[in-house]
């Protein structure tokens, strides 16, 4: 199988960067897939293609940007010159830009590729239905959140036009069944990126890092969590950094920058800017808990399972798709109100001074990332693509195989 992957990829800081990166490098490990067309945006750094053992043959073909009005034909053209078997798409509605025409053409992507018979994937992490626009610095004027929901329903449909939309979240499947009439939707896990050894549960010697991880500035505030820690800090005499590792959302330039005037006088306060992927890692190892400081959710948490895998405590609020994660794929975590500084402040406190709750915790997450790997969510995309085109080739009809896999599962 030749196989296309239409994602954003390192070091591009366009959203699902790490996905991408991840899914290439487990592709590229199954026996079914002899070469991997990387249909990837335009960066000025060379993509990061340093694996480990042999793979696959990867061909790049830089042919897109984000916000940029020629991304439909780009991308088309790359597809009709590489002819590849199968397509995967890795997807959020603002993926190929913040601006509406340039976000819109990408998302008919999907549509043009099923026109041409080429067995397509849509992976989409999250649906309009569940973002809140406002808290995702999209818009706070109600008539365009009206608009924006109108026009989103839109574009679902000419995702949904591909011959498997894939979501990470089962309540995703049943709003898209329900509200769409889909009957091409399946809950494939969002997956973990790595799962090393196990690790010993330690911590380095040094302050007590208190991390979060992410692109800041929408859902994602940092000024609960640098308040929390000041907090614990007035409370307990220990020895804490607070590490913000990451960047702006695109939506908010200059919120980081902001926060750092902000709590200038705040210490052992660290921002370290965008994290390549070999220092993610040290971010991770080094830290004694892993922060979500949300105030609401769009979709499946890939900090989530990074901090799993890595054997992390985490805390974070108990709302929207986190909740649902952490019950379906059996993490855990001190939770709290994400309105509440002194309810963030009793959860980290929790963790940083109660080592055998800190360790429990992490075990937790660490037995949860190892049960779904990487390696077995790309398995399970090839098992669909194979679907795809047995239906293709007069076949079962999709739909029946679909029922037939929910039978499998029943028993």
């Amino acid at each position: 199988m030749k196989l296309a992957i239409v994602t954003a990829y390192p070091p591009s800081k366009v959203t699902l960067t790490e996905y991408g990166y991840h899914l290439v490098k487990h592709f590229r490990l199954q026996e079914e897939v002899s070469e991997i067309i990387l249909i990837t945006d335009k960066t000025e750094g060379e993509k990061d293609l340093s694996f480990e053992g042999d793979g696959c043959k990867i061909t790049v073909k830089e042919c897109w940007s984000f916000n940029s009005y020629k991304n439909l034909w780009g991308i088309t053209n790359v597809i009709l010159e590489t002819k590849p078997d199968a397509i995967l798409f890795n997807l959020q509605f603002l993926k190929f830009g913040d601006k509406k025409i340039p976000a819109a053409l990408g998302l008919i992507l999907p549509l043009i590729c099923k026109l041409k018979g080429i067995p397509t994937i849509s992976l989409l992490h999250n649906i309009l239905e569940q973002v809140d626009l406002e808290n995702a610095g999209i818009t706070k004027n109600k008539w365009l959140q009206k608009a924006y929901n109108f026009i989103g329903s839109t574009l679902t449909r000419f995702v949904l036009s591909s011959d498997i939309v894939a979501v990470t979240i089962s309540k995703y499947v049943g709003i898209l069944e329900g509200k769409y009439k889909a009957r091409n939707v399946a809950l494939v896990p969002h997956g973990s990126f790595d799962t090393p050894p196990e690790p010993d549960y330690l911590l380095p010697k040094g302050p007590k890092q208190v991390m979060a991880f992410g692109k800041f500035g929408t859902y994602k505030k940092v000024e609960i969590m640098i308040e929390a820690v000041e907090l614990i800090r007035l409370r307990t005499q220990e020895d804490i950094e607070i590490v913000i590792a990451g960047t702006d959302s695109p939506n908010t330039p200059g919120y980081l920058e902001g926060m750092k005037a902000k709590y200038s006088h705040v210490s052992q306060l660290r921002f370290t800017g965008y994290v390549a992927e070999e220092d993610v890692p040290v971010i991770f190892a080094d830290s004694s808990v892993v922060v979500f400081p949300y105030t609401s959710t769009t979709g499946s948490s890939g900090v989530l399972h990074q901090a799993g895998s890595y054997g992390k405590a985490v805390a974070l609020p108990d709302l929207g798709d986190l909740s649902i994660l952490v019950r379906e794929e059996g993490y855990n975590g001190a939770f709290f109100d994400p309105e509440s500084t002194e309810s963030l402040a009793d959860a980290i406190q929790g963790v940083l001074t109660d080592d055998s709750n800190r360790i429990h915790l992490g075990q937790t997450n660490y037995k949860a990332a190892c049960s779904l790997p990487m390696s077995s969510i790309t398995k399970m995309y090839i098992d669909y693509f194979e679907a795809i085109r047995f239906a293709k080739s007069g076949g079962l009809s999709l739909n029946l195989l679909k029922k037939l896999e929910h039978l499998e599962n029943e028993v």
